[in-house]
């Protein structure tokens, strides 16, 4: 891929300020700016950069379809992924749950990547697509006028400040969430206060044929933590463990190296796979903080991406949540901004429909951290919840109707009551928003 360079906006006002260069910034920008607006994307970080979310589900190709980066997909060295499967604390294994069990067509498959060369890829389709993306800018504040966005105040890459004016600033700035944490709308969920420690492993065991580039998920003895393990192209495979903070992080002296091998050895088919392997680089920390925002738009502002919400990494969510998320919120901006109404009530017409399929996700990640839970043991007392449960993996999990699963999932294991009135004013406003659309 082509180095990208930074570089200096060429206006001073813009239809949209898009602020973030990963998947769900440069998702709004593109159609943004394919729909005729004018954008700037500005990008902090310089590419190529190292990003955790390496593995994509299904559902992540409907938008990548939009975009038109489908067949470059196809034609990357990306490995690709047809399923995911779960082992239990005693190392024994679920049947893969492969994504060509659902009649959703062109779902059967999709990739694992490499973040640094996905989220190029993304960032210069933005560019083609006629947004001013530049990467090195950060940005310091979004500007306000009482509770209107109006603007974004930056520092280029040689220092210098300037102010930009907008119409309309999406903040795809990840957990950075800047209109988030200006208004005080994160609301960390306490259930999943979760710490990652990872790395990449050369020459790491891959499973032969179709399930080569499978998502494993497996717990370790005592279900005090989990790992994933990702292959990836050039040999590579993503390992790591997530666990409580209280438990990976604190109490364990300080060396996350150290701590990683300790939950190795304590997920023997974990520790199977990797024997013989080479480390590729030094461990990473990353402190799952999984939030959701109280308000997701406002006048003259939306929120995309990780800024919108944050899930526990168990299903491999974020990336199709920044994509769908963005895609959502770009169409309603493009409307928004046809009609002249930037009112906070007007752009958030597309976050009920987000917020029900993290809500779907977050019900299974609490299942999953259950101890007395097992997708096997469950299935076995309730097939016919194989395909939902498949679903939720692909990610056909805006427009679907859950609650049958989730009733019986709670005949077996609890789920936090909080979670379930969240859920139900969610799918409420979702349906009034349908139902004010269909009348407009």
């Amino acid at each position: 891929m082509t180095a990208l360079t930074t570089g200096v906006p060429s206006r001073d006002s813009y239809d949209v300020v898009v602020v973030g260069g990963g998947p769900a910034g440069s998702t709004a920008a593109a159609i943004l700016a394919e729909e005729g607006f004018s954008v700037l994307q500005l990008e902090k970080e310089i590419f190529p950069r190292f990003k955790i979310g390496e593995s994509l589900i299904p559902a992540t190709i409907s938008t990548l379809r939009r975009l038109g980066l489908e067949e470059q997909m196809k034609a990357s060295p990306f490995t690709k992924k047809y399923s995911v499967q779960f082992f239990t604390n005693d190392g024994r294994s679920s049947s893969p749950f492969y994504f060509g069990e659902t009649e959703v067509e062109g779902h059967a498959q999709t990739w694992q990547v490499l973040r640094s060369e996905f989220d190029i890829l993304l960032f210069e389709n933005a560019r083609k697509k006629g947004a001013e993306s530049h990467q090195g800018v950060v940005v310091k504040e979004v500007l306000f006028d009482g509770d209107r966005a109006h603007g974004v105040a930056i520092q280029l890459a040689d220092g210098s400040a300037r102010k930009i004016e907008a119409r309309v600033v999406i903040d795809a700035s990840g957990q950075r969430a800047l209109i988030a944490r200006h208004f005080g709308l994160k609301d960390t969920d306490p259930n999943l206060h979760h710490a990652a420690i990872f790395s990449h492993f050369e020459g790491a065991y891959r499973d032969p044929g179709i399930d080569e580039g499978a998502t494993l998920v497996l717990q370790t003895k005592e279900k005090n933590s989990w790992f994933w393990y990702i292959p990836l192209h050039d040999n590579k495979v993503s390992v790591g463990v997530v666990g409580p903070i209280e438990y990976l992080i604190k109490g364990r002296g300080g060396d996350p190296q150290k701590t990683l091998e300790e939950e190795i050895a304590l997920c023997p088919e974990v520790a199977r796979r990797v024997a013989g392997s080479k480390q590729a680089f030094d461990v990473h920390v990353i402190n799952e903080f999984s939030y959701v925002t109280t308000r997701q738009a406002g006048d003259g502002w939306v929120l995309a991406g990780d800024a919108f919400g944050f899930l526990d990494p168990m299903y491999s969510t974020g990336v199709l949540l920044a994509l769908r998320s963005a895609e959502f919120a770009a169409d309603n901006v493009a409307e928004a901004l046809r009609e002249g109404d930037l009112s906070g009530e007007r752009l958030s017409r597309f976050a009920p429909r987000v917020s029900r399929g993290m809500t779907a996700f977050r019900k299974l990640v609490y299942s999953f951290y259950n101890k007395e839970f097992s997708f096997g043991r469950f299935l076995r007392g309730y097939p016919q919840h194989r395909i939902a449960i498949i679903s939720i993996l692909v990610g056909d999990v805006f427009d679907m109707d859950f609650d049958p699963l989730f009733r019986d999932i709670r005949s077996m294991v609890g789920i936090p009551g909080e979670e379930e009135s969240r859920a139900r004013t969610w799918a409420a406003e979702y349906e009034a928003a349908n139902a004010a659309s269909a009348r407009a």
